[in-house]
């Protein structure tokens, strides 16, 4: 397989330069073409491809064909792109991102996440992004946690030999939720360099135990691909920007602080009933959040959005609280 790489990213010298993408997991009721056309039209810079039935099925036929066709459209439309692969029912029509690392036979998972490796590798990807899962309660602690460490080296290598930056990101919920258990895991794999984390900001507020900047802070030197959206204290509910408790202007302060250049692509799975108008109102979010932060801090005259004080809280890590009986809400 193989497609013209997307144009070379900027460096990001403010937070106006922030280069920001959209997951097309919130477009799930459009054709890939059609949500491409639609994000590029609104002004986004890259997508956050999720491989799924619909968006460039791993399994289906045509493999080859299908990942030229859609480098093409990425280019036309001046898009860059990384890799996700949070499908819901793409293995296991049953259950749910099912069967994971930690199950007792990953097979599946393990070539579906190299397949994603070699689709990244083809569309010039920015990174591909995957997480641990969550562990079967039959399956001890110390079994998932080796399960998974092998299932990395794994994927490791494969994206070693492809020349593939690897996300990992730690999701509420899952063997890995917090940056302390992904530096564990980093350090367990013997701190391979493609082998970066990705940074959903949500998280950071749900339950990281630092200001949602800090956490920015925290992982600077290893941050490969950021997810944004809002999110309340303790509750994994992705949540349209205004409706949660950050702050996003410091927020996108730190990112340029911290020298990233990569896709700051919405996460927001829920909301393909309303893709186009959820994806305008995201862009002018983050377009004025941007224009305040490089605007320079806020006097204690201004006024502050609200739940802001409640992210910069140091408060310790709440119980998290699943917004659905599925326990995740991607």
């Amino acid at each position: 397989m193989t497609a013209p790489h997307p144009r070379p990213a900027p460096p990001a010298a403010d937070a106006t330069t922030l280069r920001l993408g959209y997951g097309t997991n919130g477009f799930a009721n459009h054709r890939l073409d059609d949500a491409l056309a639609v994000l590029a039209d609104l002004g986004y810079d890259g997508v956050a491809l999720t491989l799924d039935h619909d968006h460039l099925d791993p399994f289906a036929p045509g493999l080859t064909r299908r990942v030229a066709a859609v480098g093409r459209r990425l280019n036309a439309l001046g898009l860059t792109v990384v890799i996700e692969t949070g499908a819901r029912y793409l293995l296991d029509p049953w259950h749910k991102h099912a069967p994971t690392l930690l199950h007792d036979d990953p097979t599946r998972r393990i070539e579906f996440l190299r397949r994603a490796v070699r689709i990244g590798a083809d569309l010039g990807a920015e990174a591909v992004s995957f997480w641990a899962g969550v562990r079967p309660e039959a399956v001890s602690p110390q079994c998932a946690w080796d399960r998974l460490v092998a299932g990395c080296a794994s994927v490791v290598d494969a994206a070693d030999t492809a020349g593939v930056t690897l996300g990992f990101e730690p999701e509420p919920g899952m063997l890995v939720q917090d940056i302390a258990d992904w530096r564990r895991l980093r350090a367990a794999l013997g701190d391979p360099a493609r082998f970066g984390i990705t940074l959903d900001i949500g998280h950071c507020r749900c339950l990281e135990p630092w200001p949602v900047p800090q956490c920015v802070a925290e992982v600077a030197g290893h941050l490969v691909n950021v997810q944004i959206d809002d999110m309340r204290r303790g509750v994994h509910e992705h949540l349209e920007f205004g409706d949660g408790e950050i702050d996003f202007p410091p927020v996108l302060t730190a990112l340029a602080d911290a020298g990233y250049h990569g896709l700051v692509a919405v996460e927001l799975p829920r909301d393909s009933h309303a893709a186009p108008a959820v994806a305008a109102r995201s862009i002018e979010f983050l377009r004025a959040a941007a224009a305040t932060a490089a605007a320079g801090p806020r006097t204690t005259e201004d006024e502050v959005p609200p739940g802001a004080l409640c992210s910069a809280s140091t408060d310790a890590p709440a119980p998290v609280r699943f917004a659905d009986s599925g326990r995740r809400v991607e």
